[in-house]
């Protein structure tokens, strides 16, 4: 390896708080919900002219073991790293993540299984090294440049991946362990999008914020309509990935026409049947876990697992301060 292909450490601070971004990118924001170009198959579970909010069945076999999974991140903050020639500067994020997964079962109540965290330089410099910092090191993930993405959605983006791949990681491992301490069955409830995990089998994405408009206006009407505990149809969705989807309503105070709504996602591998009674049983365990809205502000979505779960985690990630005077002293050493 030549000189000039050597890892580099050599980096700058970006000067704005990480929260607010970089003084130099396109904040990508967009403020309305936009009607979604995926492709709808809203005959799954009944036929499109016979959809209708769905009561919650009785009688229920449940499983001894619900697992949620969650995973946070959080930048710690922007670098540059020059060029040989200090003629340019490559982006680069430097970032914090973890993942963990809670238990609730009659054994043992709700407890915390697993939990893993992990440092991550992000960059699009293709010769960056690692971070070697007083709070840890920050292993580098090099990502490719792209002509029309600006590098800070596709660093954001990476590290999204690899968050992702580790909460898979906590999935399994988790399931590993419930096994071990007698569960006979569980479900995987997986805080987001089950893209990448729908291999999993019994497992749920739940996602507690609507971006994009997926049903006709007629079919909206019927998510407007449903009661606490109620729930539409089942229907097939596909983007880049498939999967199988319906909405559900948690116990909330009264307010806009979809609050308290859910989407939930299971594989779209699976026979509409069974699709049907994974549903089911979301519509009979998930109401459980609401929050309250004068203890959580993202009440009733953010359920009370994934709260505390969330919690654990961000401690974790250690004292964002103390991380990142450390990387100012990497940077200035």
């Amino acid at each position: 390896m030549s000189v000039s292909q050597q890892p580099r450490t050599r980096f700058h601070i970006d000067g704005w708080d990480p929260s607010y971004g970089s003084a130099m990118e396109d904040s990508g924001e967009t403020s309305a919900v936009e009607q979604s170009s995926a492709r709808v198959d809203v005959g799954v579970e009944v036929s499109g002219d016979s959809w209708a909010p769905i009561a919650p069945r009785t009688g229920l076999a449940e499983p001894d073991a619900l697992v949620f999974i969650d995973g946070v991140r959080r930048i710690e903050a922007r670098v540059w790293i020059p060029d040989a020639d200090d003629a340019s500067a490559a982006l680069g994020v430097a970032a914090s993540y973890a993942a963990g997964a809670l238990c609730c079962c009659q054994e043992s109540g709700a407890h915390l299984l697993t939990a893993d965290h992990r440092r991550g330089m992000f960059t699009t410099d293709p010769a960056a090294g690692d971070l070697s910092t007083r709070a840890g090191n920050f292993v580098t993930h090099h990502v490719a440049a792209d002509e029309v993405e600006s590098p800070s959605v596709i660093l954001s983006a990476a590290l999204q991946r690899e968050l992702a791949t580790l909460e898979l990681i906590t999935a399994v491992n988790a399931r590993a362990q419930v096994a071990a301490h007698g569960a006979k069955d569980d479900l995987l409830v997986i805080d987001g999008p089950l893209r990448g995990r729908d291999h999993l089998p019994r497992a749920l994405g739940f996602i507690k914020t609507h971006r994009a408009i997926y049903l006709k206006p007629e079919l909206n009407a019927v998510v407007a309509s449903l009661r606490a505990g109620e729930r539409t149809p089942v229907f097939l969705m596909g983007t880049s990935w498939d999967r199988h989807a319906w909405y559900l309503r948690l116990p909330c105070q009264p307010g806009s026409p979809w609050a308290g709504v859910v989407r939930v996602e299971c594989a779209a591998n699976m026979p509409a049947s069974e699709a049907a009674e994974l549903a089911n049983l979301s519509q009979a365990l998930l109401p459980r876990y609401a929050s309250v809205e004068y203890k959580d502000q993202r009440a009733p979505q953010n359920l009370v697992p994934i709260a505390g779960l969330e919690k654990q985690l961000r401690r974790r990630l250690g004292d964002q301060r103390y991380i990142y005077r450390a990387l100012q002293q990497a940077a200035h050493s």
